[in-house]
């Protein structure tokens, strides 16, 4: 996998509105794939394929699977905020989610961070010199 320095995971390449990420936000899971923002018909269909536990065909299992990417920790490394975005990110690319992977990852970790408070460190993609 080339790994550019402008691939990965950022925040600021979502496009998911703000409207529409509080919406997600506040709404009850229902464990429809599309209701995560970022997620249409082309992406769940490619999550949805593959063999048996490959399969990702709701939202609870997409989130099961960004929890899961928050380790493996060992006694000298432990999977910080940074990382756990990255691997997610990655993830999804290599399932081929073609687009809006920063959008998806960052409705998942918010909302995550709401039920998990410090499972997502927003505060380490800001920059000095931000213009909003």
């Amino acid at each position: 996998i080339d790994r550019m320095a402008s691939a990965g995971y950022d925040p600021k390449k979502s496009r998911v509105s703000d409207d529409t990420l509080a919406d997600f936000f506040r709404s009850q899971l229902t464990g429809e794939i599309t209701e995560i923002p970022g997620i249409g018909p082309a992406a769940a269909k490619a999550l949805a394929s593959g063999e048996d536990d490959d399969k990702i065909t709701n939202s609870f299992q997409l989130i099961g699977k960004f929890l899961m990417l928050k380790g493996p920790d060992s006694s000298d490394h432990k999977v910080e905020s940074v990382e756990h975005m990255e691997k997610f990110w990655y993830y999804l690319q290599e399932r081929g989610v073609k687009a809006h992977r920063s959008g998806i990852v960052n409705a998942i970790a918010e909302k995550m961070n709401t039920m998990m408070p410090g499972i997502y460190d927003a505060e380490a993609y800001e920059d000095e010199d931000e213009d909003e």
